[in-house]
């Protein structure tokens, strides 16, 4: 299949790149994410393989393209779940050991 990556065209196969990545120990994953056999290899380190060109010169949304197109299972790291804001009350609470206490209108009263 043709590609595209790094505005050069590559015949890509699926078998090609199995082949390409047969023997590639894979690095630490930081992000997106290739699935070659059982291993999971960055996008960048499989770009970086299969063209021989260095990771800056191309782009990982291209090799994406490229692998998914090609049948392999891609994967993006989770987005981070929101923080939540403590105001400075809970904030103090907190370093202290205590939590805080909200007191509704009828408590206040008394």
């Amino acid at each position: 299949m043709r590609c595209v990556i790094a505005r050069f065209p590559f015949d890509l196969t699926k078998s090609g790149v199995l082949e390409s990545m047969k023997g590639v120990k894979p690095e630490p994953v930081t992000g997106e994410s290739v699935i070659i056999g059982r291993r999971h290899y960055p996008v960048k380190q499989v770009g970086q393989v299969i063209t021989r060109q260095d990771r800056r010169d191309f782009s990982a949304g291209e090799v994406l393209r490229s692998m998914v197109r090609l049948g392999f299972t891609c994967r993006t790291l989770p987005e981070a779940a929101p923080t939540r804001i403590e105001s400075p009350l809970q904030r103090a609470s907190a370093m202290l050991g205590t939590t805080s206490v909200r007191l509704n209108d009828a408590t206040a009263a008394h």
